[in-house]
C-alpha cells in the first residue's frame, strides 16, 4: 500500500513538461528519452524574427516560442520547451524551403560541402517566470548525390518540411556522409543540452523522466 502510495505521489509530484513545437523528430527524441511531453504549438512567425546571425537567429525563435507559449494560461506551472534550427552555409541561415525548385538548388549547393547546424533551445519555468537558453552547434558533412537522387528527394516531398532541406533520420540519411557533433542536435533537440539548461533552472532531469510502463 506505501509502495502504491509512493508511485502515485511520484507521479502527481512530476512536473508537466510542455513542448513549443510540432516537430514529430523533437517530440520523438524526448519520448525516446523517458519523457511524456504535452505539445502547444507557439505559431509564432518565424519570417518576423531576425538576428545578425544563424546561431542567434535560432536562438531568438526558441526563445520566443518557449516565451509566447509559456505566457499561455494552459501552460501554467509547467517547463516549455521551445526550439529552432538553421543550417548555416557560408554564414546564411537556411530554414526550410519554400518550394521544390529552392529545395533543389539548396541540395546542389550543399553537396561535396559541409554546414553548421544551428540549433536554439529555450527552458521556461513557467512556476518561476525563469528561462535558460543557448545554441547547439553540430557540423554536417554532405555526400554527393546525383542531380537524379537530388530530385527524386525532392520528389518526396519530405526537405519541404525540414530546416535545411535535410534529414539525419529520413530519405536523405544516405546522402550524408557524416557530422560532427551531436547527431540528437540535427534531428532537433540536444539532449545533453537540454539537462544543461534544466540544471540552471534547478530541475534535474530526472525528476520529468515518464513512470516506467
Amino acid at each position: 500500500m506505501r509502495s502504491g502510495f509512493y508511485t502515485l505521489a511520484r507521479m502527481t509530484d512530476r512536473r508537466r513538461l510542455i513542448l513549443a513545437s510540432q516537430s514529430p523528430a523533437r517530440l520523438g527524441l524526448l519520448r525516446q528519452a523517458g519523457f511524456a511531453p504535452e505539445v502547444i504549438v507557439s505559431g509564432v512567425d518565424e519570417d518576423a524574427v531576425t538576428a545578425p546571425t544563424p546561431a542567434e537567429l535560432a536562438l531568438a525563435l526558441a526563445e520566443a516560442k518557449a516565451s509566447v507559449v509559456a505566457a499561455r494560461p494552459e501552460a501554467s506551472g509547467a517547463l516549455v520547451i521551445g526550439c529552432d534550427s538553421v543550417l548555416d552555409l557560408d554564414g546564411e541561415a537556411l530554414g526550410k524551403p519554400v518550394d521544390a525548385e529552392e529545395a533543389t538548388a539548396r541540395w546542389k549547393a550543399m553537396r561535396g560541402r559541409a554546414g553548421t547546424l544551428q540549433t536554439g533551445h529555450c527552458v521556461y519555468d513557467t512556476a518561476s517566470g525563469r528561462y535558460a537558453s543557448g545554441t547547439a552547434s553540430t557540423v554536417v558533412r554532405f555526400g554527393e548525390p546525383s542531380d537524379a537522387e537530388v530530385a527524386a528527394y525532392v520528389a518526396s516531398g519530405e526537405p519541404l518540411h525540414v530546416a535545411g532541406a535535410f534529414t539525419l533520420d529520413g530519405r536523405s540519411a544516405p546522402f550524408i556522409d557524416g557530422i560532427d557533433g551531436d547527431h540528437g542536435n540535427v534531428i532537433g533537440l540536444s539532449l545533453p543540452l537540454l539537462r544543461r539548461l534544466l540544471g540552471q533552472l534547478g530541475v534535474g532531469i530526472t525528476e520529468l523522466w515518464a513512470p516506467a510502463r
